[in-house]
């Protein structure tokens, strides 16, 4: 195992390299000096490089030739010409053939360390998404992907609730952080890869749906049971019968209707309405919520024997901005699944003053905000390489993403108004764009679901 990254010299100048030689060392890298082309790709094989610094005025043999028998070996290393001819065509000609970089005689010792460096944060960034795609495509989900402590703390606890088989599980977290993805990972650990495809994982958004029909739709109804009931209904805890229902946003969840849930993970029984007969239900119940459970505990909008029974198996789902490391290993792996997707072969990926801004930024719509950002990338850009002038403006300045900018201030009638009754219509017209969805309708305002509901009962509205 290579403890220090290897850099291959191959030029006729001894003096030059070998005074480059000396001071990569001196910053921690391991060299090989060569100043003859005799079966110099076979050392630079058996060497194993992660750069190779190849001069193309050579006596034996040019450098152009043996750089297109690197790439015709595929021999995984980066390669970097040396050359006092700095003429276009001769640029372009070893960057067809695969060059990573061109730096021209004389050089600053300091110039080519920095290209070093970045070529190979570069390289092992790539091999790190390759290796992370390629183990999860194999096991299990494309998108869990991290190498962060949160990040490898959360595998761990999943991981040991999947294999216990355990009956409920709740997972927190904000809007945007892949609740749902943790929970069909979950699934997919639970039943493994191939079995998790044939057994049922059914979900349904708590917030979504009117909570008239949530009750019919989870625990299903008999013919008559109410008007429009001309047959029986299965419900969903039915239906997801041997395999996974997911409730998601379950803090929106009615009080009535959290008893009857309670129920059914204690018993592990349903009655359809208007049902005479109890159905056993074998169900793992996965729910979500971006809601501070404990709060709406305390302030009796959320049962507190159903959060003491759900709590007991509790995952936390950390937002980007806190597990930052992680941000470039999603950015490139949406990169490459966009590209492949929008068949956009020439996008390579981030520079790194570009990658460095997007770890920077504190995601405010997390994984979502970062998934659809690339996906926009890798549609409107033309570019072999992502960079800052390629970023939006809420980007590198470091502020969340909003459309306040573009809005008309408001103006002060000489009449004057009733703040109470401005901030009861923009109530109203967030939850009318919204669709009477509170957690949407929050958002819409800058202000919290807790907030957002003490302004609810303050102008009495229903």
């Amino acid at each position: 195992m290579k403890n220090k990254h290897r850099v291959f010299l191959l030029d006729d100048d001894e003096l030059i390299i070998t005074v480059l030689s000396k001071s990569l060392k001196k910053n921690g890298y391991e060299t090989y000096v060569e100043n003859s082309t005799d079966d110099v790709v076979n050392k630079i094989r058996a060497w194993g490089p992660d750069v190779v610094l190849l001069d193309i005025s050579m006596p034996e043999r040019s450098g152009i030739e043996i750089l297109e028998e690197i790439i015709d070996e595929e021999i995984d290393t980066a390669v970097i010409m040396l050359s006092a001819d700095d003429a276009v065509e001769t640029v372009v000609n070893a960057m067809k053939i695969g060059a990573t970089d061109y730096i021209t005689k004389p050089f600053e010792s300091d110039k080519v360390k920095i290209t070093i460096k970045n070529i190979i944060e570069k390289q092992e960034l790539k091999h790190e998404v390759r290796y992370l795609r390629k183990a999860y495509s194999e096991s299990v989900n494309r998108e869990i992907i991290g190498n962060s402590a949160s990040f490898r703390s959360l595998m761990g606890k999943i991981e040991k609730l999947a294999e216990a088989r355990v009956s409920a599980i709740l997972i927190t977290g904000e809007s945007g952080t892949g609740k749902d993805v943790m929970a069909r990972h979950i699934h997919r650990l639970m039943f493994g890869p191939e079995n998790s495809e044939r057994v049922p994982f059914i979900s349904v958004n708590c917030a979504a749906m009117p909570e008239s029909l949530l009750e019919s739709e989870l625990f299903g109804y008999e013919k008559g049971a109410f008007t429009d009931a001309k047959s029986h209904k299965i419900g969903l805890f039915e239906q997801a019968k041997g395999g996974t229902l997911l409730l998601d946003e379950i803090g929106e969840m009615r009080i009535d209707l959290q008893s009857k849930l309670l129920r059914v993970l204690e018993e592990r029984k349903v009655r359809r309405i208007s049902g005479d007969r109890e159905i056993y239900v074998d169900v793992t119940v996965i729910a979500t919520t971006n809601r501070n459970i404990a709060e709406a505990v305390q302030n009796d909008e959320f049962r507190p024997d159903l959060f003491f029974r759900l709590s007991n198996f509790y995952l936390h789902v950390a937002p980007l901005r806190d597990r930052k490391e992680d941000i470039p290993l999603l950015a490139n792996y949406y990169l490459n699944y966009f590209s492949v997707k929008y068949n956009k072969k020439n996008i390579e990926g981030f520079s790194p003053e570009a990658e460095k801004l997007l770890t920077d930024y504190h995601w405010p719509g997390n994984v979502r905000e970062l998934k659809n950002l690339v996906e926009r990338f890798v549609v409107l850009e033309n570019t072999v390489e992502i960079i800052p002038e390629h970023l939006p403006q809420w980007i590198s300045s470091g502020l969340p993403h909003t459309e306040k900018s573009s809005q008309e201030r408001f103006i002060l009638p000489e009449s004057g108004v009733s703040l109470d009754e401005l901030e009861k219509d923009l109530i109203l017209q967030a939850l009318e764009k919204a669709n009477n969805n509170m957690t949407v309708a929050a958002r819409l305002l800058g202000v919290t679901y807790d907030s957002f509901r003490y302004q609810l009962k303050k102008f009495g509205i229903k």
